[in-house]
């Protein structure tokens, strides 16, 4: 590939090596390979289903040792409202009276335009709509009987109005207090009190777009000042932003560098599984992970904090397993019956099926082997019964090294034109709500360097457009997918009520978020 002066200087500022570009353009020619699964995870065969007397055990062991914890809560918020307005944007582009127009008001689907204008008095941002400059003197109710909706999706949606559909999902007001307070930021704040510390400091941190970050500082500042007295707490809100270097290159329909107008190469942002750079720069002892867009208000948020503390119990008690037999291998101290409780462990608790090389190592080696499996980073993963959401799910899966383990994978990853493979999907019963209990730090307290567990061969390829011409782009594994593919896993089954996320804006319209 021959590159400019004007390329590598670009390069240079953005910190990205042209042998990574080359590596990425070269993965855009061959393709990310499927992953090969045995079978799905379900209850008993990789899904663990906790008796309610293992909840309260696994609860009281958490509220117990949190207290020596450093506890994070982490959640991904660079997420932009504008998918939620989809059919709204297209409303708002259509000719009021013309027959595009009348079809997308009588779109009955679940994100349909008709179902958003006759419930618009249950949304919590109701009440801003009308404050609005634009809607001031005018009847909302009176502009729906008369479909001229323009003037209530400029309201909405432009930045001369609530600019809904340009801020960030965190931003939104998703649910009715009396203080006016219910965004997603305001939850994840509500939720660290509740969950993600043993004491009085709560540490969160958001992940969020660098245009949206004085936003978000603004909001949490608010935020910070009323719960501190509220809860008498101290939160300690840190946020980052996708770093520019986990950016990947987009090419056009050959594979040849994607160039704007001015002949500059045009650089993606590489999906969530950048950031795991974010991660990985936290100093924690236990992290929870929850999408920004996966809360609830406060009358159901016992539910969460059950389920979350109970993961956080089934992680620190299988963190200790762990740092035991590894204390023990370190220390020459395995006998013959300790030796074959750590195989039983890795096998029956951790869900691996050792490669075929295993069996022909050395003791010597084999010990080194085991050492190797368990002195990674842990991840406790709730899985929610699949009733027909969308979303990755568990599998046993094949990994480089020959060894299966557990493992969450979206379609994408999965070669559904083998009636094998389609089998396994179809067999499938639950799939992942993105609820993690994470531990990163090696038995000696050392912070793991979460980078080299990624699985590189677990991206995915999607095309986009750019000025109306058709490009590739090039998404780095996800964060829960390919970037943990090489962490030791738990699967441990949640409710359906845990699991609400906010994808449409007619979801705020289910009772949960009512």
């Amino acid at each position: 590939m021959n590159w400019t002066t004007q390329d590598i200087e670009q390069l240079k500022e953005k910190n990205i090596s042209i042998e990574q570009v080359e590596e990425q353009i070269n993965t855009f020619n061959k393709g990310f390979p499927h992953l090969e699964i045995t079978k799905a995870a379900t209850i008993g065969n990789g899904i663990i289903r906790l008796s309610e007397d293992e909840i309260v055990q696994n609860i009281r062991k958490y509220n117990y040792e949190s207290r020596k914890l450093k506890i994070i809560k982490f959640v991904p918020a660079s997420g932009a409202a504008s998918r939620m307005f989809k059919v709204l944007f297209e409303l708002m582009k259509s000719k009021p009276g013309s027959k595009e127009f009348e079809q997308l008001m009588n779109d009955k689907s679940f994100a349909g335009a008709a179902n958003f204008f006759s419930n618009i008095q249950k949304f919590a941002f109701y009440d801003d709509l009308r404050k609005t400059e634009i809607l001031k003197d005018k009847s909302i109710e009176q502009l729906i009987a008369d479909y001229r909706v323009h003037d209530i999706l400029q309201a909405l949606l432009d930045e001369t109005g609530l600019n809904y559909g340009n801020k960030p999902k965190g931003l939104l007001k998703f649910h009715k207090y009396d203080n006016g307070m219910g965004t997603p930021c305001r939850e994840h704040l509500v939720e660290g009190t509740l969950y993600a510390s043993g004491t009085s400091e709560i540490y969160i941190h958001f992940t969020v777009s660098p245009e949206h970050m004085n936003d978000f500082k603004e909001h949490v500042q608010v935020l910070k000042k009323h719960f501190e007295a509220h809860f008498a707490v101290n939160y300690f809100v840190s946020f980052s932003v996708q770093k520019p270097e986990t950016d990947t290159i987009a090419v056009d329909l050959n594979n040849q560098p994607f160039r704007d107008e001015n002949g500059n190469l045009l650089f993606r942002p590489g999906g969530h599984g950048a950031l795991i750079e974010n991660m990985n720069e936290l100093n924690a002892d236990l992290i929870f992970v929850k999408n920004i867009d996966n809360v609830v208000p406060d009358r159901l948020k016992e539910e969460t904090t059950k389920y979350k503390k109970a993961l956080a119990g089934v992680l620190i008690s299988y963190k200790e397993k762990i740092v035991n037999y590894l204390q023990k291998i370190e220390n020459q101290e395995v006998n013959n019956d300790l030796f074959n409780e750590i195989e039983q462990f890795l096998k029956k608790e951790l869900c691996i099926i050792f490669g075929d090389a295993y069996k022909f190592l050395s003791l010597e080696d084999k010990l080194a082997y085991l050492f190797n499996k368990l002195n990674r980073p842990l991840r406790v993963c709730g899985m929610v019964k699949n009733e027909g959401e969308p979303g990755g799910g568990p599998f046993w899966a094949k990994n480089n090294d020959g060894s299966i383990s557990l493992q969450i994978l979206e379609s994408s990853q999965i070669d559904l034109n083998n009636p094998e493979k389609k089998k396994i999907v179809q067999e499938a019963t639950h799939f992942n709500p993105v609820d993690l209990v994470c531990c990163v730090k090696d038995y000696k307290g050392n912070k793991f360097d979460l980078t080299k567990y990624v699985d590189k061969n677990t991206g995915f390829i999607s095309e986009k457009s750019k000025d109306g011409k058709a490009l590739k782009a090039l998404e780095l594994p996800g964060l829960w997918n390919g970037a943990m593919a090489d962490w030791n896993t738990v699967f441990v089954e949640v409710p359906i009520a845990t699991f609400n996320p906010v994808k449409v804006v007619n979801d705020l319209l289910r009772p949960e978020h009512q």
